[in-house]
């Protein structure tokens, strides 16, 4: 879900580095649509590319409140 929320160009690998604050408030019951919202915290140069920290949120059709709350570190390597 989060490539597409997030293009990068230039990069010749990207790796999926961790998470932070990660938090399941609901859970997502069979057959329930999800949807993913992302906004860029902090991006900061590393060497050979950039970190990028992210805040998602993962929400479901069949709730209000959020299934998924996390910070996912994203590296990309030129």
């Amino acid at each position: 879900m989060f490539a597409q929320v997030l293009e990068v160009q230039g990069t010749s690998l990207a790796v999926n580095y961790g998470l932070n604050k990660v938090r399941f408030p609901a859970p997502v019951p069979a057959g329930s649509k999800v949807r993913l919202a992302a906004e860029i915290i902090s991006a900061e140069d590393i060497s050979g590319g950039v970190q990028i920290v992210s805040a998602v949120t993962v929400e479901c059709s069949a709730t209000d409140k959020p299934v998924c709350v996390a910070e996912p570190l994203f590296r990309y390597y030129r």
